[in-house]
């Protein structure tokens, strides 16, 4: 490797696990390994949520079902989710990579970006440092990974993905315009069909193409996002590595039910099942919310919609009062295919109290009772007795997954 002795100004890694799921199957079962595997939401699930490499050669992909996959590959194995240990696993390696720098944006469940700018004198070259990288990762959970290395997080994420799945692929910042200049645009993170579309209409296919059109006309229709878009297409993306993450905008859970479900008990139970997962979620951050996305997926779209509560509310009882009035005002009979419960803009519990009180202390000493049971004993070990019939699905990690702050929930 070619290594530039001075200082970069600017170095950011991306790494990238590969196959995450499915490979940390294969860790875990050692006769799994180069064989064709996909990952489902438990053994009962019908839908790919990823799948290793070998099983990519035959042509499956994320998303695919799981009968459509079989016909491509008789010998497909299946494996369950197992959420606890993916978590584990991911959190071993956010918290291992902390050694190299304290810069870290962790993306996803599965990746992150690390700003080594200020590690040079420590660590030696960013080359250097993304060896370095690999190598911690590699014995925090015994699996390979794919880093990107460049001057900017766009940059840098492009090129890790050119060298799956055990890469490792460096752009330098002066060599990112020309290295960029013939990629699609749609090819980079974060621009999308929308996006795209219109970069078209105005002779915009390519990133070399970005330089005949004015900065101004991307930030007049889309803002500061266009305006990344115009820097980043040339190698110069702009946006930080951010090691903070955000409070939540919403916290929610959804679920698939039965096939065009009409029975009104069943949905109830589905709904009681999402909002009492939300309410436990939110007093475990300690988070308070008055808005509600209550939603009914039907075949023509979803029902319901958002609903309000006089008094903000972590209580799952609260929450239902809004999902009957959905089911009693906007659902008419027909199938259901999903449901959805999402507290909007929750905020801390340290906001001004109501002047009357909300008069629910004996709800609070309840859920405080309950929740301390279940996480001694395990999710659901107390519960409603209508849940006995809740769905035996297990929980999935969201691709938006964090090992840290609020979004540590499976």
């Amino acid at each position: 490797m070619n290594i530039q002795s001075d200082p970069w100004l600017r170095a950011i890694i991306l790494a990238d696990m590969n196959a995450f799921f499915a490979s940390i199957e294969q860790l875990d079962h050692p006769e799994w390994r180069s064989r064709p595997v996909v990952v489902t939401n438990g053994r009962q699930g019908t839908c790919i949520i990823t799948c290793s490499y070998e099983a990519r050669a035959w042509g499956i992909k994320t998303g695919m079902r799981l009968k459509e996959a079989c016909q491509l590959c008789p010998d497909l194995i299946q494996a369950a989710s197992r959420p606890q240990r993916y978590a584990g696993i991911s959190s071993a390696i956010m918290a291992a990579l902390g050694a190299i720098t304290p810069d870290i944006e962790v993306f996803s469940v599965d990746e992150a970006f690390l700003d080594v700018t200020q590690c040079q004198k420590l660590w030696g070259p960013p080359e250097v440092i993304a060896q370095q990288v690999k190598k911690i990762i590699y014995e925090a959970s015994g699996l390979y990974c794919s880093v990107g290395l460049s001057g900017d997080k766009t940059t840098a994420k492009y090129a890790a993905k050119l060298d799956k799945p055990d890469g490792l692929v460096v752009i330098p910042p002066w060599q990112a315009q020309t290295r960029l200049r013939q990629v699609p645009v749609t090819e980079l993170c974060g621009i999308g069909p929308g996006i795209g579309r219109f970069l078209a209409a105005r002779g915009v296919y390519v990133c070399g193409d970005m330089q005949q059109l004015p900065v101004s006309e991307l930030g007049k229709r889309f803002g500061n996002v266009g305006r990344r878009v115009w820097y980043m297409c040339q190698g110069r993306d702009p946006s930080p590595v951010k090691a903070n993450i955000a409070a939540p905008k919403s916290v929610g859970h959804g679920k698939v039910v039965p096939p065009a479900t009409t029975d009104k008990e069943v949905l109830l139970t589905y709904l009681l099942h999402m909002s009492e997962k939300v309410a436990c979620r939110m007093r475990r951050h300690q988070l308070l919310a008055s808005q509600f996305f209550i939603g009914l997926r039907s075949n023509s779209g979803w029902l319901g919609g958002k609903q309000k509560l006089a008094e903000p509310t972590q209580d799952s009882q609260a929450i239902m009062v809004l999902c009957r009035q959905v089911i009693k005002s906007d659902w008419q009979g027909e199938g259901i295919f999903q449901v959805q419960v999402t507290a909007l803009n929750p905020t801390g519990l340290n906001q001004q109290l109501s002047l009357f009180g909300s008069g629910h202390d004996n709800r609070d000493r309840l859920n405080q009772v309950v929740d301390h049971v279940n996480e001694r004993f395990g999710e659901f070990s107390l519960m409603p007795g209508r849940l006995i019939n809740r769905s035996k699905m297990p929980n999935v990690i969201s691709p938006a997954w964090r090992p840290s702050g609020h979004r540590k929930t499976i």
